[in-house]
């Protein structure tokens, strides 16, 4: 299985933080959030690379992050050789790209490089496994409507089998949010190229396993009562630390 690691956003909403500087490299709790997402993916056997997709703006910053990181598994920086949202190759696109570049025909996992989280990655592959590797995608329910109207929205079967997906809906019909986290097996990876000739989006990463749901088996894991921050603001991460606190104290419940 290969990692493929999204970070080819321009993240402008977070204003000087990320002038240059881009957001998997900020530091949570003295570590990057890049860091964390490679510390859980060190944890799987089965990933023999970790393919990382950058912008050009900032190639040479995940080059010389690289260069200092050990891994268990090879990683590769591609530059998909954007250089603003205007040119962005956009999600799935960059998937693509990268497919193509490392001539992947393989199982992929596909994670956002700039989220913070307190699940194992492991656990989401044996997931994986259990279901006798039927594509995966995570999230958790909530009723929160800003939340869900910014994330993918599956409709679950009794099984967790997804039997509807929404990208961003303005008026969600279920209440699991899913986050950027997808593991595809071989068949659904020679599909993308039917996605993208069929003049699908090649922008947010829930437009694909929304359309793999129509066409094939995608289940869902639910990483309830774990946690999943999307760094999306400035606010969000000048509070991430009270932020995770809180979400501790919660499950203390204190």
């Amino acid at each position: 299985m290969k990692a493929i690691v999204l970070c080819a956003g321009y993240a402008t909403r977070l204003g000087e933080l990320t002038k240059n500087m881009p957001k998997p490299l900020l530091r949570v709790r003295n570590q990057t959030l890049l860091d964390l997402l490679v510390d859980n993916l060190q944890e799987i056997d089965a990933i023999d690379e970790i393919v990382i997709v950058s912008n050009a703006k900032f190639f040479k910053n995940f080059k010389d992050w690289a260069k200092t990181r050990e891994s268990n598994a090879p990683i590769v920086v591609l530059n998909d050789g954007s250089t603003s949202n205007d040119n962005r190759l956009g999600a799935i696109g960059d998937i693509k790209f990268a497919m193509k570049e490392r001539k992947i025909d393989d199982e992929i996992m596909v994670l956002a490089g700039d989220n913070w989280f307190d699940f194992k990655l492991a656990d989401f592959y044996a997931q994986y496994l259990k279901n006798g590797k039927k594509n995966m995608v995570l999230g958790s329910k909530t009723n929160d409507l800003t939340i869900l109207r910014s994330h993918g929205v599956a409709i679950l079967d009794e099984n967790g089998k997804v039997l509807e997906m929404e990208e961003k809906p303005q008026q969600p019909r279920g209440n699991f949010a899913v986050g950027p986290f997808y593991i595809y097996n071989k068949q659904a990876t020679r599909m993308i190229d039917e996605y993208l000739a069929s003049g699908n989006s090649k922008d947010a990463p829930g437009n694909l396993p929304s359309w793999l749901s129509q066409k094939t088996d995608v289940y869902a894991w639910d990483v309830s009562p774990k946690h999943r921050i999307d760094i999306g603001t400035k606010e969000v991460y000048d509070n991430i630390d009270n932020l995770i606190k809180s979400l501790q104290m919660f499950d203390r419940g204190l």
